[in-house]
This record gives structure tokens, sequence and C-alpha cells, in this order.
């Protein structure tokens, strides 16, 4: 992916993202401003991945860039904290268990496909992020889930039911099909 950041940008983006959560606990001093720096202020897609135990604590983000880098990490690491629906918000004595993951991704494209063997054909299993969409239903995976569902059969399935869609509707149907890349950062196992 280009405008790649380098391995201190990373640092500086992931420790912004625990001190905004910290700091709606009232911990953490002060953080330096980084909304000046200019590679945090390019406009960016990001998603904010919160693990305990390598177990999905919160994840949260959105696929078009809406707001600059360092804004979208903001929002998005205390939506992920506080506000995604399948768990309760962040209480202060998980933080220091929590682990963050930071993912900025590219420009969705959509993908031509003939047929489900085709669009199989087409995809990079852990390379591409998909967002599938039929009529008002839509869902997306970020590549790193091909790690847990490494065929790309059974990934379009789940990605299926996350859209609240029968799971071979990709199979007999013919969804919007779009994927992007990420560059995808972590802080060290805690």
């Amino acid at each position: 992916m280009k405008d790649a950041l380098t391995g201190p940008q990373k640092k500086i983006l992931l420790d912004f993202a625990r001190h905004t959560i910290s700091s709606r606990f009232n911990q953490g001093e002060d953080f330096a401003d980084i909304s000046k720096e200019m590679v945090f202020q390019k406009k960016s897609a990001t998603f904010v991945t919160l693990k305990i135990a390598e177990k999905l604590r919160g994840c949260i983000g959105q696929l078009e860039p809406v707001s600059s880098l360092w804004e979208s990490v903001r929002d998005n690491a205390l939506s992920a904290a506080f506000h995604d629906h399948r768990f309760p918000p962040l209480k202060q004595k998980e933080l220091e268990k929590v682990r963050l993951d930071i993912s900025i991704l590219s420009s969705p494209s959509l993908i031509e496909y003939t047929d489900a063997d085709d669009l199989l054909r087409k995809l990079q299993p852990g390379v591409d992020g998909v967002i599938l969409s039929d009529g008002g239903s839509g869902a997306t995976f970020l590549p790193q889930v091909w790690s847990q569902l490494p065929d790309p059969e059974l990934f379009l399935d789940h990605l299926c039911q996350k859209a609240g869609l029968p799971p071979t509707l990709w199979k007999t149907e013919h969804p919007d099909i779009l994927i992007y890349q990420v560059q995808c950062f972590e802080e060290d196992k805690r």
C-alpha cells in the first residue's frame, strides 16, 4: 500500500489511540498534539480493533475516508471501546489487558465477476478486505479475518451471514463485491 507509515509513526498512532481511550477514565498523561503533523492530516479510512487474550473486544471503523487519519483513529478507538453493540462498554480494569490494532484502508474497488467460481479466482486470501452488499444489506471483513476463515467459500458464507443474508447468497445471486487492502499494525503483546 502506498503512503505506508514508518515504524515511529505507527507507534505514535497506537499510543494516541490508547491515550484517547484511557483519557475517558481520566487516566494518562497529556499526549502530544499530533493533529498538526502532515502525515496524520491526510483523509483516511481506518478501523480500530481491541483484543483481550487474542479475542475480539471491539472493532469499529469506516470504509471511506471521512476525516483526517488522526481524527479517524481517535473516533474509532472510542467507538470500538465504548460503542461496539456486540460488547458492553470497556471497563477501566480491562484497559491494561487490551491490545490495540489499527488498520488504514486503501480505497475500495469493485470486482467484476461472472459467477461464484470467477469470484473465488479473483479474491486474494490474506490480502483483500472484502465488502459484500446486496440490496440494503452489507458487511465487510478486514484482510485479517482470513487468518480465522482461510477457506474463501467459508469466508464469503460468514460475510453473508454478517450482512444478515443467507450464507450462500454469494453463490446463487450476484452481490456487489468490493475489495481493499490495509496497512495494519498492532501493539506489542500484552
